[in-house]
């Protein structure tokens, strides 16, 4: 590793994962290197209609493209990986080094994105080391989390060792006997690290987060006690839990229909690379089951988060093509909400209890655990690598702020921390830690329907028109700026108490004053030029601007406001003084 000589600091970048849950982004820069760790996605809230997926901001990282190195990958989470496609649309990254299960899950997604050729990927193995231009070195070291293949990383750079954890808890009986390489890292703290990275996730829980292992008799006491089907619905990355589900499955002899595109994915990935094992004929298609005794059947689904197009929600509202709900069926909710999804999981089991279903859900049943350490955990990542400064990451503010605490309750002093939000600029060196600078930080939503980006404008329009409707105006004008006929309105989601003749009426009169004050601004009569046109769509403009504004008045409400116009296919034929025959031309007629 290059020593620091220069005293250049090293810049440290999150464009996603503070002050929120989800869309993970980190930069780290040195001189004119950049290399990302994760890239992550969030999910829409309910005022971002039309939205599939939301992305940080990733301005600084178009403009600087030449620089970008590599990305180191974490672990397989849609919050640390779901970026990365839509990413690729947008600049290369050169190289992509990450666990197995995670690349086998990103290799599809980029297939299917069409990008698969602009970037290359690259599998590690715990303790694997990756070096990135001249002036960063990773080690991946093994960790535990809710899906497996879990790395933490410790970045070496010219000024020191920096440990991001990644997401993680200290398990100490993990499903699949991976555990955390305490040893390893302990071994860096006795070197040196300049500066922790920490998951804030849990940092308002007292205690250890329990083993995954824990949830396993409280699965079985259901597959015991449940005489009907049975529907188990938990996160579609859980691999731990989905493999203690088919293990029970196997026991208590229920044969397995898996409902829901990503968790059928990641169950061939996992089965794939032995992280999943059962008996090839435990897993059938749905319809092979239907005829089977309740008693033998398990439902594994997505939609544990109330997630609109997901196997469960779809099945709550009698809308899923094959499967209803059956009085005396059990669906267990194998997972706890995620901030803001509560009222939308609600609802879904309410609709459940509706049909007929005995749920189960709710902490207190025992069949849920974190993935992220509590401030147990924490304590002891702080422990092991005894870092110089300390910086708070992945969680929403008060998280961050709780986990500085922790931090400072445990000797790391509070002047060598910073509470940090997406976009800041952080400056290491190896004395000194500070927020020198911002880049954009805000977010690109997308519309996966036409996989294209919905700008501010977009969405305002879109929130417009949930919140106050939309009214759409009909009128045809003629070459000499007159109204054809009476425009059509109609009214769509627009409250007011004006009748529609009325409004009607009131409509084509402000239509004809536009046009008698406005009309001379985008004629020409054609008589002193061949290159004359008639410009329709200033026209359109302006008509839809001026209504938009003077019905929003007139119904003291914010309808978006829509105008079909209607024009003649030919212009007119006029006799010039000359005597001869001229007829104006439009726009597109000239530009031809």
């Amino acid at each position: 590793m290059v020593k620091n000589e220069a005293n250049s600091a090293l810049k440290i970048i999150p464009l996603g994962g503070l002050h929120e849950i989800g869309k993970n982004t980190c930069v780290f820069e040195y001189d004119d290197e950049i290399i990302l760790l994760d890239a992550g996605l969030a999910f829409p809230t309910e005022a971002m209609h039309g939205v599939n997926i939301v992305l940080p901001d990733t301005t600084y990282l178009r403009e600087n493209r030449h620089k970008i190195k590599g990305m180191i990958v974490t672990h397989g989470h849609e919050d640390h990986i779901g970026g990365i496609a839509f990413h690729l649309k947008q600049f290369d990254i050169p190289v992509i080094y990450g666990p197995r299960l995670a690349l086998a899950m990103l290799e599809g997604k980029l297939e299917e994105a069409g990008v698969r050729d602009r970037t290359e990927l690259r599998t590690v193995r715990p303790r694997d080391v990756v070096r990135f231009g001249k002036s960063f070195v990773v080690e991946y070291i093994r960790n535990t989390h809710s899906i497996a293949d879990s790395f933490t990383v410790a970045i070496n750079t010219p000024v020191g060792v920096i440990i991001h954890t990644g997401d993680f808890k200290f398990d100490h009986t993990p499903v699949d006997g991976e555990h955390f390489d305490l040893q390893r890292l302990a071994e860096h703290g006795e070197k040196g690290v300049l500066c922790l990275m920490s998951d804030s996730t849990n940092s308002e829980v007292p205690g250890f987060t329990p083993s995954e292992r824990s949830v396993y008799p409280n699965l079985e006491r259901i597959f015991m006690q449940t005489p009907g089907r049975l529907f188990v619905t938990t996160f579609a990355s859980s691999v731990h839990r989905i493999n203690m589900t088919l293990q029970l499955a196997q026991k208590y002899n229920r044969v397995v229909a898996v409902v829901g595109r990503s968790m059928l994915n990641l169950i061939a990935h996992a089965r794939n690379l032995g992280y999943i094992k059962c008996e090839d004929n435990l897993l059938q298609p749905l319809h092979a089951v239907r005829n089977l005794p309740e008693d033998k059947v398990l439902i594994l689904t997505t939609g544990s988060q109330g997630e609109p197009m997901s196997a469960m929600t779809r099945i709550a509202n009698k809308e899923h093509p094959h499967i209803r709900i059956r009085q005396g069926d059990t669906v267990v909710f194998s997972a706890n909400p995620i901030p803001g999804n509560t009222i939308a999981v609600v609802n879904t089991i309410d609709k459940l209890m509706m049909q007929g279903a005995n749920v189960i859900y709710g902490r207190e049943k025992g069949i849920h655990v974190s993935g992220h350490g509590c401030q147990e955990d924490q304590k002891l990542m702080m422990a092991l690598t005894r870092p110089k400064f300390f910086l708070p990451i992945h969680g929403e503010h008060r998280m961050l702020v709780k986990h500085s605490q922790t931090a400072q309750s445990v000797g790391i002093p509070a002047e060598n921390m910073v509470i940090i939000q997406n976009g800041d600029v952080i400056e290491l060196t190896e004395n000194s830690i500070k927020v020198a600078g911002k880049v954009p930080s805000g977010i690109e939503l997308v519309d996966t329907s036409s996989s294209g980006m919905v700008s501010s404008k977009v969405l305002q329009e879109r929130q417009r028109m949930a919140s106050e409707g939309i009214i759409t105006i009909a009128a045809a004008i003629d070459w000499s700026g007159k109204l054809m006929a009476k425009p059509e309105i109609h009214l769509r989601g627009v409250v007011t108490s004006i009748e529609r003749s009325l409004l009607q009426k009131w409509v084509q009169q402000r239509i004809e004053e536009i046009l008698s004050v406005r009309w001379s601004e985008f004629s020409n009569p054609g008589f002193e030029s061949e290159q004359s046109e008639m410009d329709w769509g200033g026209l359109q403009g302006v008509l839809e601007r001026e209504l938009q504004r003077s019905i929003r008045k007139e119904l003291q409400c914010q309808p978006s406001v829509t105008l079909l116009m209607q024009t003649p296919d030919e212009p007119p034929v006029k006799v010039a003084t000359d005597g001869r025959r001229r007829r104006t031309r439009t726009a597109a007629q000239v530009a031809s």
